[in-house]
């Protein structure tokens, strides 16, 4: 993908790789920001996170974020191709991940889950990571990286 950016009146020509990382320059345009997605693996090395369940869907394109441990509010605002950060560690969270075609569970501040919630992401190809960060810090991360909510 090329783009041509205008950065202190000079033009630029810049060529960014599928996941929004520019090759060969860094004026910190952000290339998602034109509507490119990023990958699993892109939310996973923002965080530094591990991966639980799901390691051979890492490559699975991601839309936007949600931030919750409310799954009425997850049921509410989230949209498809999403991850979800969640303290919450229960089967309610993968249900509802299911139910709103969520490809990215993430547990955050070390939260562990136990074999049957795995067990069940797995029956549903679901990626689960988890983070020692705080929700705050996790989705201020993503955020930096290049995710974005979306309108509500």
């Amino acid at each position: 993908l090329l783009i041509i950016a205008n950065t202190d009146g000079i033009l630029k020509l810049l060529i960014c790789d599928k996941y929004g990382k520019i090759r060969g320059g860094g004026c910190g345009i952000d290339c998602r920001k034109d509507g490119l997605a990023m990958t699993v693996e892109d939310v996973r090395a923002a965080l530094g996170a591990r991966v639980l369940v799901g390691e051979e869907h890492l490559d699975r394109e991601v839309r936007t974020a949600c931030g919750s441990d409310m799954m009425s509010d997850v049921l509410a605002f989230s949209k498809d191709h999403g991850v979800l950060l969640t303290g919450l560690v229960n089967p309610q969270v993968v249900r509802t991940a299911e139910m709103l075609d969520i490809v990215c569970i993430i547990f955050i501040r070390g939260k562990k889950a136990d074999e049957k919630l795995l067990q069940m992401a797995r029956e549903r190809d679901l990626v689960i990571l988890e983070t020692g960060h705080r929700m705050f810090t996790a989705c201020g991360l993503l955020y930096e990286a290049g995710l974005r909510g979306g309108a509500i």
